[in-house]
């Protein structure tokens, strides 16, 4: 009698094999860091990222460039205030203020291990801030605006 139920030997090698290079992949992988006008910022959660967008832990950003976050945990709302500036939005919704307008965010803010996400673009929507992602070194660069970098270049001009 012939049991269907039992995966194939070929079947069995296929998934080790996958299962394999899944799990060299994520132990070789470098998480994201993420610096602020040139200085390293330094969370218990590292930004996520996708091919080509990054979503930033935003308290750990906002602190770092001199913001402030509250988040109330009863309506899950997160308000950023940066220098003049009030963000509020809300976890799970593309639907936030800027300064009392409405706005859409690209992408709703989540949670990861205890800390709100939102794409990095919400920081240069918002704040007028310079983010670039650079996927193959695994970075998240904000450069806030009228803040010069040592050694960097002038974000203004593409010129050597």
């Amino acid at each position: 009698m012939k049991h269907d139920t039992l995966p194939s030997l070929r079947l069995l090698i296929a998934t080790a094999v996958t299962a394999l290079v899944a799990s060299v992949g994520v132990a070789l992988s470098t998480p994201a860091t993420m610096s602020v006008d040139g200085q390293r910022v330094v969370a218990d959660v590292a930004p996520v990222t996708t091919g080509s967008d990054a979503y930033v832990p935003i308290r750990a950003l906002t602190s770092a460039s001199g913001g402030e976050t509250a988040f109330d945990a009863a309506s899950g709302t997160i308000t950023i205030r940066h220098g003049s500036d009030t963000l509020e939005m809300k976890l799970g919704q593309r639907a936030a203020t800027l300064n009392g307008v409405p706005i859409t965010l690209a992408h709703a803010p989540f949670v990861v291990r205890g800390r709100t996400m939102v794409g990095s673009t919400v920081v240069a929507d918002a704040f007028g801030s310079r983010v670039r992602y650079d996927a193959k070194r695994a970075r998240v660069e904000i450069r806030n605006p009228g803040v010069v970098v040592a050694g960097a270049p002038d974000d203004d001009s593409d010129s050597p």
